[in-house]
């Protein structure tokens, strides 16, 4: 389900307010007869499936990012994963709550580290993102207590815009998400004069725009099951091993072998 609960270590779930996705399984600009149910097939093990956590940048009622967020995480279920929006309506500014304990401040963290990939939309506003989106982004630490809330995991970014076509904010994401230690994917999407277009209800029209999206969508599953082997071994880093006094056990390390000279016979 799009709108359940993530689990803690013990198997019950966590007790988070998350953004809840109506018509999860409706998509009317999707023309069915072209999209793949299962787009990363042959690329790796897309059972059990990919966790994407969605963050979008605008506290408004109508908020096209969130909107573009929604219609993003229905795509995302359509190919099968399992999605969580967070809601950033009740988070602190940073530092503004000693220790950062703040029950917002901990479902982010948790959601973060529950996903294999991520997707962020923010509007644009003065030609960058908003500082909802960095808020969002600034609470999520690259350590905590020896866990990694980004580090490793997919990343796909999106923006809107009131008039027209810009890439600065997802230019910028880019550089958030590298400096996260995400794995950004080549494709994004940015929605020109986003007000015309969804409907009344909130939905996108079929566009050049939701094609783009599903695009964009489509990728990120494909590179989250691609990379879901290799996580591990991705953050790990010289420098930490260091830090923690953790040597490299020679008669595991199989690289030595990989480089070593070939003898002839």
């Amino acid at each position: 389900m799009s709108c359940g609960h993530p689990l803690e270590p013990t198997g019950k779930p966590l007790l988070m307010p998350l953004r809840i996705l109506t018509d999860p399984d409706h998509l009317p600009a999707l023309d069915r007869r072209y999209a793949l149910d299962r787009p990363a097939v042959g690329l790796g093990a897309d059972d059990p499936p990919v966790r994407i956590l969605l963050l979008y940048g605008s506290l408004r009622d109508r908020s096209y990012s969130r909107l573009c967020i929604e219609e993003a995480a229905r795509l995302l279920r359509f190919f099968g994963a399992e999605t969580r929006i967070f809601d950033p309506s009740t988070l602190p500014l940073p530092d503004q709550v000693a220790g950062d304990d703040d029950p917002a401040v901990h479902e982010l963290r948790e959601l973060s580290m529950w996903s294999e990939g991520q997707v962020w939309c923010s509007p644009e506003r003065h030609g960058q993102i908003t500082g909802i989106m960095k808020l969002q982004v600034d609470h999520l630490p690259l350590s905590m207590g020896g866990m990694r809330p980004t580090q490793g995991r997919t990343l796909a970014v999106m923006q809107v815009s009131a008039g027209s076509q810009s890439f600065n904010s997802v230019n910028t994401l880019r550089v958030l998400g590298r400096w996260m230690r995400m794995v950004t994917i080549p494709n994004q999407s940015s929605v020109a004069r986003a007000f015309e277009e969804f409907d009344d209800a909130g939905r996108m029209k079929p566009s050049s725009y939701y094609d783009r999206i599903v695009d964009v969508m489509e990728e990120l599953v494909r590179f989250t099951v691609l990379l879901r082997p290799h996580t591990a071994q991705l953050v790990d880093r010289y420098s930490e091993r260091k830090d923690a006094g953790v040597p490299i056990d020679t008669a595991a390390d199989l690289s030595s072998i990989a480089v070593a000279p070939q003898t002839r016979s």
